[in-house]
């Protein structure tokens, strides 16, 4: 039975990747045979710890709560990306993959027993209040994070529209903790942001929600009927702090500017999980130069997109080192009982390059000048990073790299310098014809 796949990193707080709804998960009967003696006398052992605990603890524990501890457990051993949702935290995924919701607006993921802060999510209460990409939250409101879940962190961090939530965090080489309070706040996500740089169209992608790719064939027919093609240099993509989000999204966002090849592949362990993604005739920005900033906040289908249209050198990929998620995960109802996200691929680019614990190269390494006050507390680690991660299948495994972003765009020298380029170089003319690039078609 196939199950729709998804592309997430982290858990969100008021900021969602979009998710598919599966089918229930079932195994094969020659999955189920095989091993089933081993499998039955582990199942007894972890009965037998159940039954004990429930007999002899010094106060009587919560049978639902003794179960779902010990799912997460097993899926926290995993990797990072694998986890339970409960009814109710399954209900609000659904709910967010709708673009608005309360929250923080901080898309998180756990790192030695304290929430990282992957990146906030532009225009919302968290980013306002100055929280930023790396950022590790150590206590909510004076009560401290460590031996909580993430899910669990995650559930408290949550709560009434208009109340405050403080928190202390530990940011880069800062000696002293930083608190931040964040006041909650409905959530509206504008998926992709748009306007004219004088010449160049400015499309800024904040996350791959259920509207992205409808926003941005908007957004680009909405740049077209401003400036005559003739004038339209070209367009920048921005995906810098955008944590991903739905897979199909992706493909869709890079078949925009693509006419033909592949998009993305997925392999996992069964044919199912294995497929190819190709893209369909027509470019919405008609054979305009692209250029596509990144940094070590775009992560998962932001990395699906600069990846694709790296690979097809359809765009230049210019900023610093991504995230590094080439992973999969599965949303998998189960019935009245919340959903288990299972990791169960890895995608790959066109020409078969996987990133996993590595992120997307840009092309132009452009650095953010960092001011003084935030020198060495920008920086996002990564997913090589991350405890229990997939290990990349070749190659060195690479760190992350600088998420910061100014506010002040005339400070912003990776925009300037994709705005200039766009300006003065045709950017197809830097990719000359490369013999030995097997991208499929």
């Amino acid at each position: 039975m196939r199950r729709s796949s998804v592309l997430i990193i982290g858990v969100l707080m008021g900021a969602a990747a979009s998710f598919a709804v599966t089918q229930p998960w079932q195994v094969s009967g020659s999955a189920n045979a095989a091993g089933n003696a081993d499998t039955y006398r582990q199942l007894n052992l972890f009965g037998d710890v159940f039954e004990r605990v429930k007999a002899d603890y010094v106060e009587e524990p919560d049978d639902a709560d003794l179960v779902e501890s010990a799912i997460n457990g097993m899926l926290a051993a995993l990797d990072p990306h694998s986890s339970y949702m409960s009814p109710k935290n399954y209900r609000d995924m659904q709910v967010q993959t709708r673009g608005e919701f309360g929250g923080l607006g901080i898309e998180v993921t756990m790192e030695d027993g304290l929430v990282k802060v992957v990146t906030p999510i532009d225009d919302t209460p968290a980013a306002r209040a100055g929280v930023m990409a790396g950022d590790l939250i150590t206590h909510l409101d004076g009560e401290a994070i460590q031996g909580l879940t993430l899910s669990q962190a995650v559930e408290r961090m949550r709560g009434k529209v208009n109340t405050p939530i403080d928190l202390t965090i530990r940011r880069g080489d800062l000696e002293d903790p930083v608190e931040i309070t964040v006041v909650r706040d409905i959530i509206q996500i504008r998926a992709v942001r748009h306007e004219l740089e004088d010449d160049v169209g400015y499309l800024r992608v904040t996350q791959f929600n259920e509207q992205t790719f409808e926003n941005l064939k908007d957004a680009i027919e909405d740049l077209q009927d401003d400036l005559p093609t003739a004038e339209l240099k070209g367009f920048v993509i921005d995906l810098r702090n955008n944590p991903g989000g739905l897979l199909d999204q992706a493909i869709a966002v890079s078949d925009t500017f693509l006419d033909r090849g592949e998009i993305v592949s997925t392999r996992g362990r069964t044919a199912e999980e294995s497929q190819r993604f190709n893209a369909r005739s027509g470019d919405l920005a008609k054979g305009k130069p692209v250029i596509v900033l990144i940094n070590g906040g775009s992560a998962s289908a932001s990395e699906i997109v600069a990846g694709a249209l790296q690979d097809h050198r359809r765009a230049t990929v210019l900023g610093t080192r991504s995230f590094g998620k080439g992973s999969v995960q599965t949303i998998i109802p189960l019935g009245s009982n919340g959903a288990l996200r299972l990791t169960t691929a890895r995608y790959y680019t066109p020409s078969g390059r996987s990133i996993q614990a590595k992120g997307i190269d840009p092309d132009i390494v452009i650095e953010q000048e960092i001011p003084e006050e935030l020198q060495g507390s920008t920086s996002t680690r990564g997913e090589s990073a991350l405890r229990g991660h997939l290990e990349t299948e070749e190659g060195e495994e690479q760190g992350g790299s600088s998420a910061y972003v100014p506010q002040d765009k005339e400070e912003d020298k990776q925009l300037n310098y994709a705005l200039d380029l766009l300006r003065g170089v045709e950017v197809h003319s830097m990719f000359p014809p490369d013999p030995d690039a097997a991208i499929p078609n």
